[in-house]
């Protein structure tokens, strides 16, 4: 089968950081579909463990996190789906990734395509929309009010990947009323378009920006990127025994001691730890993903694609990481096909 990988960690502009290759077609056992790759969409993580994550001598580390496609065999102990089902998912880091033709992936986190969407407009949203999903209901939980707090939510980069489709669970689920910071004049209005009740400006301080408002304290963040930045202007503007979940990497830390004097409770998201760890309820990123199915099929909410760039390829996918890596892209970058 057809794939792209790398055999060393490096710069996208080296020669030799995506490679087009050829690999033995994988066989689905116990909970694995054996899923035929039909687009995939580029994330950060992509280009994050491209660029740090070497793997070992003479393997090809094969990438991708999203992917929409069709179950083409199913291993023994699968319930879930059957052969031909249309499936989305966003798979695990600790195996091989969707850059490639055919793919397994375990029936527990994957979901139903939504019906209404091609394949293109699907592979945008599994990775985003479990962290965005995860992120609201299972570790900020904002279904359990904080007494006293403006019933709202801050998020950071609400024009990016996660924050377009969390902008729009919130809006829909809940009655939370949604600021996303944003900082140009295209991201702002894509964040608005989403439903946004209100978009500050992350260039700048975001307390100030906030207070600007006059709405009073949140009772949550989802502080998407920026973390280490904002962190004391989001101790600062955040609600007594508030809550905020991380989801960005920080190379020297989060210091939450700014956090203490409020009693305000400090939450990482992960993705990939239901998955990786195979948690007993490793399930609800299977529920989840219907629950995206059933809303985006209703028109409730929307795809977040944002721009697709041809082919599965070595040379594409260079340019989606490209983009990735620029910090300034809108949504998501879907490829489709092979």
């Amino acid at each position: 089968m057809r794939a792209v990988g790398y055999l060393k960690s490096g710069p996208i502009l080296s020669d030799d950081s995506l490679l087009d290759i050829t690999l033995p077609e994988p066989v689905a056992a116990g909970h694995d579909l054996l899923v035929e790759v039909k687009a995939v969409s580029v994330n950060p993580v992509d280009t994050k463990v491209r660029a740090g994550a070497t793997p070992p001598e003479g393997e090809y580390r094969i990438l991708g996190f999203d992917a929409s496609g069709v179950v083409k065999a199913v291993g023994e102990k699968v319930t879930l789906f059957k052969p031909g089902d249309r499936v989305f998912y966003a798979g695990a880091i600790n195996r091989p990734g969707t850059n490639s033709e055919f793919h397994l992936v375990d029936e527990r986190i994957v979901g139903r395509m939504p019906s209404s969407l091609g394949f293109a407009e699907a592979a945008a949203l599994p990775l985003t929309a479990i962290t965005a999903y995860e992120s609201i209901f299972h570790r900020l939980k904002v279904q359990d009010k904080v007494p006293g707090a403006n019933n709202a939510i801050l998020m950071t980069g609400g024009a990016g990947g996660v924050g377009s489709i969390a902008i729009q669970l919130a809006r829909v689920l809940t009655d939370l009323t949604v600021i996303a910071t944003a900082s140009r004049p295209e991201s702002a209005e894509w964040a608005r378009a989403l439903g946004a009740h209100h978009v500050i400006d992350h260039s700048k301080p975001l307390a100030a920006e906030y207070s600007a408002l006059g709405i009073g304290a949140p009772a949550f963040v989802f502080s998407v990127t920026g973390s280490a930045q904002h962190r004391l202007q989001i101790a600062e503007l955040i609600a007594p025994q508030g809550r905020v979940v991380l989801i960005d990497d920080m190379k020297d830390g989060y210091d939450i001691m700014p956090f203490k004097g409020k009693a305000v409770s400090v939450h990482w998201e992960m993705m990939f730890a239901r998955p990786v760890h195979q948690t007993a309820d490793m399930i609800e990123q299977h529920k989840l993903l219907n629950h995206v199915a059933d809303l985006v099929d209703a028109g409730k909410i929307r795809t977040t694609l944002s721009q697709t760039l041809g082919t599965i390829n070595a040379e594409n996918l260079k340019k989606a990481h490209t983009l990735i890596e620029s910090g300034r892209t809108t949504g998501k970058v879907v490829l489709e096909g092979f």
